[in-house]
């Protein structure tokens, strides 16, 4: 699979035994991507007041996903935004957006962003994730954020500001497991900095 590279050879140990891995946006994950973007739906995502990454998604591809080749062009918009000469809306910025898969099965998204804006800095920090409902309380959040942080130091990023709702107790013990260090609130947002240099193992799911 194309994104194998990205985690490393545990990465490619996990796509070869079609084990849960983070890996580029691919449309062979269509049907399960589709299901998933349902049950987002479904707890109201993709709303005008949704202004999470999987929300503003719905809400921009949501008709065109439709269609295979819809959907493949969609994908491949994704992977045009981690490059630097990607036209964006004022307030973006590039970002390398990783799908959490097993075979043809989609479980969530993360994305790393690979600079801060004064809101990022706020609210938004460098990385964002959603795992589908159905596939919550499997330790996928944990092990994806801890797949991620060596991508975020590859892409020079060291440490990693990632922000929660003051209330998400689930994200804080994400955060908090792959080394999140708490240093303020700002609105509703908990702000914590994560390294990405000197990992070597990931927490236990």
């Amino acid at each position: 699979m194309t994104g194998g590279r990205w985690g490393g050879r545990t990465n490619i140990v996990a796509v070869l035994a079609n084990e849960p891995h983070l890996g580029v946006p691919v449309p062979e994950v269509r049907e399960s991507f589709l299901a998933a973007m349902k049950e987002f739906q479904a707890e109201g995502r993709g709303e005008v007041t949704d202004r999470s990454m999987i929300g503003r998604e719905i809400r921009w591809y949501g008709q065109s996903w439709a269609t295979p080749e819809g959907f493949a062009s969609y994908v491949a918009d994704l992977r045009a935004e981690a490059l630097e000469q990607t036209p964006r809306a004022a307030g973006l910025v590039p970002a390398t957006t990783l799908w959490w898969m097993s075979g043809p099965d989609y479980f969530g998204r993360l994305a790393i962003r690979h600079r801060l804006t004064p809101l990022l800095l706020e609210v938004g920090g460098h990385i964002g994730y959603d795992v589908r409902p159905s596939g919550r309380r499997r330790g996928y959040a944990t092990a994806m954020l801890c797949a991620a942080l060596p991508i975020a130091h590859m892409l020079g990023i060291d440490p990693v500001l990632i922000t929660c709702d003051e209330d998400n107790v689930a994200s804080r013990r994400v955060i908090e497991a792959n080394g999140g260090v708490y240093e303020d609130q700002r609105g509703e947002k908990l702000r914590f900095w994560v390294p990405t240099s000197g990992r070597s193992t990931c927490p236990a799911e």
